[in-house]
């Protein structure tokens, strides 16, 4: 054994020792038979399917068994079948045919970030159990299944044992983006990839009812093996959250941690290290579990520990699938219950305008903590001679530590919604993203003018470097109002309808996944018509004559040194003030209509 293997060797041995301190035996499947085996079971955990095999694999299941159905969603960026098993007793393979049975569909999604794939191995086993072996054939009693084995399957096919640096197995692992190298869970709103689209379509085909994604997390060393989030502040329905807080966390993760493993909320640190404590992350719905919320669905996020073994955080995440679908299938009436008043409140919301009411758009962390007994691992902090920073070094013994947790938030922006939003037709992008995100709209049938709520947008930056595929931008926004004229075939999308919540966040500039923000408006930022120097210079003089209080504005400006020195500065001073400069840059073009439309406008 040389020396790299050696070093590799007690670094293994170490996570398993720290492992085996914390963690219990975990559940198995039982009775499995080989051919259906996955092949993580196979390697004891040191391989998974490529894409190919995992197809096959998935189609083997269906042509099996009469409970599961395969087919494509949607095709990738390479143009790989996106693959969908559907899991149903009954053969209720149909959003028609679940709904007619009263049953609860459960969208299961793995591998968003490919090399993430614990929720792949974890979904196909515990199908298998379902509808192979049946030792969990009960699990379908009240709920109908989809399954996403792999979601960014373009990324999975660049699988290589170097693109997880923090990650434990298996041997070789997907890559986080696509094909054309976006990030999937930042795609949920502006919606660019082939896969979103496809993604939105199969949302608005099926409307689940509960919604599950699998993801591997990086960062710190601890001792759960598991660590899981969704939606508690005022970015959901209280509804939504009040029944998580009593059936996931009250009932399901009691169970799962009897298997053997070890939960908590998602970590994320305060600080540099443990003692500066642990902060909730709020996704923004640009995130796949913040933006199932805006639809008025739960959005649970699964997050195994990246540095524990394979086979601890693929069977801890079929842990909390399999006690997940049995708290559904025992709670369905109060699941369906608090998804329905959620949606009706939502359309109730949008039938009148309250200039007091307050939708939250953004929300921040307060500084506000309680104790938290943190199951963490030894470490110390110590000067590193590479980077010139602090470094960490975890140790392999517990560290059971009382730190702050910050689990309190308070809202940073919010709008009264309007009735309506109106967008000129030749936003062609936008509107459709609208349609993908399936929002109810019409379009006028002649030139419409009407007075609008709108934004001023000013003091534009648009961040330096891309960010997938964008160049995002901050701006302060002034709300206006106005008579605007619209052309025909503009888009109304009224606010009485359950996808509100999307639209809002879509067309409202202060929304961090605003459409404005993602650069789908930057062009009203830019200036077309010029005025040459020795023009201006002309009518500066001129308005300077005709204007006293122009003229102690101006000279109140040059008391700047960085304005006086810039004789561009100068001469955009007096165009912008004349009746020449085009006063719709920075005007926001979509228009908020708080007053109820003739319905012959709507026709």
């Amino acid at each position: 054994m040389n020396f790299s293997n050696l070093k590799l060797f007690i670094a293994l041995f170490s996570a398993i020792f720290l492992f085996s301190m914390t963690i219990k035996a975990q559940s198995e499947s039982k009775n499995v038979p080989k051919d259906w085996l996955t092949l993580a079971e196979q390697t004891d955990y040191r391989k998974s399917w490529n894409y190919a095999d995992t197809i096959a694999f998935a189609q083997k299941l269906a042509k099996v068994s009469s409970w599961l159905e395969y087919k494509s969603f949607g095709k990738s960026g390479e143009g790989r079948d996106l693959p969908l098993l559907i899991a149903a007793t009954d053969k209720t393979f149909t959003p028609e045919a679940a709904r007619k049975s009263g049953k609860v569909i459960v969208f299961i999604q793995a591998g968003i970030h490919s090399g993430e794939i614990d929720g792949k191995d974890a979904g196909f086993a515990l199908l298998r159990d379902i509808a192979i072996t049946k030792t969990r054939a009960d699990l379908l009693k009240n709920v109908v299944i989809l399954f996403v084995p792999i979601y960014n399957v373009d990324g999975h096919e660049l699988a290589s044992s170097y693109n997880r640096i923090n990650q434990n197995g298996p041997f070789e692992m997907g890559f986080r983006g696509t094909s054309a190298n976006l990030n999937l869970n930042r795609d949920y709103m502006k919606a660019d990839a082939p896969e979103t689209r496809a993604w939105l379509a199969l949302w608005n085909e099926w409307k689940p009812d509960f919604f599950i994604d699998c993801h591997v997390t990086d960062g710190a060393d601890f001792q759960y093996n598991v660590t899981y989030e969704y939606a508690h502040f005022g970015e959901v329905s209280p509804l939504l959250k009040n029944w998580m807080d009593t059936h996931f966390d009250g009932n399901v993760v009691p169970k799962v941690e009897a298997e053997g493993n070890l939960l908590t909320h998602y970590v994320e640190f305060a600080g540099r290290e443990v003692t500066g404590g642990v902060a909730t992350f709020i996704a923004t719905p640009r995130f796949a579990t913040g933006y199932t919320p805006l639809r008025n669905r739960i959005g649970l996020l699964i997050e195994t520990h990246s540095y524990k073994p394979y086979k601890s955080r693929v069977r801890g995440t079929y842990d909390i699938l399999r006690y997940t679908l049995e708290e559904i299938n025992q709670n369905k009436v109060s699941l369906f219950e608090a998804n329905r008043k959620a949606d009706e409140e939502t359309v109730e919301r949008g039938k009148t305008y309250d200039g007091n009411r307050k939708f939250p758009l953004r929300l921040e962390i307060t500084k506000n903590s309680t104790p938290f007994v943190f199951k963490g691992t030894e470490y110390k902090v110590e000067d590193s001679d590479i980077s010139g920073a602090k470094r960490i070094i975890y140790g392999t013994k517990p560290l059971n530590i009382t730190i702050p947790k910050y689990d309190e938030a308070k809202v940073t922006a919010s709008v009264a919604p309007p009735l309506y939003y109106i967008v000129p037709p030749q936003w062609q992008e936008v509107i459709a993203v609208l349609e993908a995100h399936g929002i109810k709209f019409q379009r006028t049938t002649k030139p419409l003018t009407i007075e609008v709520g709108s934004y001023r947008l000013t003091e534009p930056k648009w961040l330096p470097a891309s960010f997938e595929s964008h160049n995002t931008m901050n701006y302060k926004t002034v709300p206006i109002k106005e008579m605007g004229t619209f052309p025909a075939n503009s888009v109304i999308v009224p606010l009485d309808q359950e996808a509100a919540n999307v639209a809002i966040h879509l067309l409202e500039p202060d929304s961090p996944d605003s459409l404005l923000y993602w650069g789908f408006f930057s062009a009203i930022f830019e200036q077309k018509e010029y005025g040459e120097a020795y023009v201006v210079e002309k009518l500066a003089r001129e308005m300077l004559a005709k204007n006293p209080e122009l003229k102690k504005e101006f000279e109140e400006k040059l008391k700047d040194e960085n304005f006086a020195k810039n004789s561009n500065a100068r001469l955009r001073f007096f165009y912008e003030r004349s009746p020449y400069y085009d006063k719709r840059i920075g005007l926001y073009p979509v228009g908020r209509i708080t007053t109820n439309l003739d319905e012959k406008i709507l026709k």
